[in-house]
C-alpha cells in the first residue's frame, strides 16, 4: 500500500500563521502577491494529503506516486495564476476545483516506469520545485542553460565550454565556474524570500543544487 507523505512546512509558523484565511483569500493573496510564495505553500499544506491520495489511484509504485503528485501541483500552481475571482468565487469549493486539476492532470500525463523517475520529493517538495522552475524562466539565456546542463545533463566544464562555442558564445573553459556560480546567484535570488526561508536556509534543507535533481 502507498503511504501519503508528511509536510514539514506545516508546522512552520509562516504557515501556520495562515490558518486563519479562507481557500478564496489564500487564492487571491497568491495573485496579488507573486513576489511571495507562502500563500501557495498553505493551500499546498492544506490539500496536499488529498492530492496524494487522489494520484495514488493512478500509479503502482511510491516512486511514481510522488512524481505525479508533483506534476498535479505544478498544474495546480499554474492555473492558480490563471484562475479568475469573481463575486461568486467565494462559492467556489476549492477542494473539488483542486481534485478535479488533478484528475485532467493523471488523465493526460504518461508516467515512466518507476527506475526511470530521478524526481525525489524530499529533495524538492512541490512548492519549491514550482518556484524554482519559474526562477529558472526569469534568470539570463545563458545562466539558465549552463545551470542546466550542470545541473540536469551533468555536463563537466570542457562539454559545457565545447558547445557553448560551438554555438558562437567564446567563453574560455576556465571561465565556467564562475558563470555557474552567477548563475545559482541569479537562480535563488529570483526565488521569493519566503520560500528560501521556509526550504533552502534550515540546518535540514536539500541545497539548491539537490532540489534540482
Amino acid at each position: 500500500m502507498l503511504s501519503i507523505p508528511t509536510f514539514p512546512e506545516v508546522d512552520r509558523e509562516l504557515i501556520r500563521s495562515l490558518a486563519v484565511y479562507s481557500d478564496r483569500e489564500l487564492v487571491s493573496l497568491h495573485q496579488l502577491h507573486p513576489e511571495q510564495g507562502k500563500f501557495f505553500t498553505a493551500l499546498f499544506c492544506r490539500y496536499g494529503a488529498i492530492v496524494h491520495s487522489v494520484v495514488q489511484h493512478a500509479v503502482e509504485s511510491q516512486v511514481q506516486a510522488d512524481y505525479l503528485f508533483a506534476i498535479a501541483w505544478q498544474q495546480i500552481f499554474d492555473e492558480l495564476d490563471r484562475v479568475k475571482l469573481s463575486a461568486n468565487a467565494e462559492a467556489t469549493n476549492w477542494q473539488n476545483w483542486t481534485i478535479d486539476i488533478t484528475g485532467s492532470t493523471i488523465d493526460r500525463t504518461e508516467i515512466p516506469p518507476a527506475d526511470r523517475i530521478r524526481y525525489s520529493l524530499a529533495a524538492a517538495p512541490p512548492p519549491l520545485k514550482c518556484y524554482l522552475e519559474r526562477a529558472l524562466d526569469r534568470i539570463p539565456p545563458l545562466s539558465r542553460l549552463i545551470v542546466v546542463m550542470t545541473q540536469n545533463l551533468k555536463w563537466n566544464e570542457q562539454r559545457i565550454c565545447a558547445y557553448l562555442q560551438g554555438e558562437g558564445q567564446k567563453i574560455p573553459v576556465a571561465s565556467i565556474p564562475d558563470y555557474l556560480a552567477e548563475g545559482y546567484r541569479q537562480l535563488t535570488a529570483a526565488i521569493p524570500e519566503d520560500i528560501r526561508d521556509l526550504y533552502l536556509l534550515s540546518a535540514d534543507a536539500p541545497t539548491l543544487l539537490e532540489s534540482r535533481s
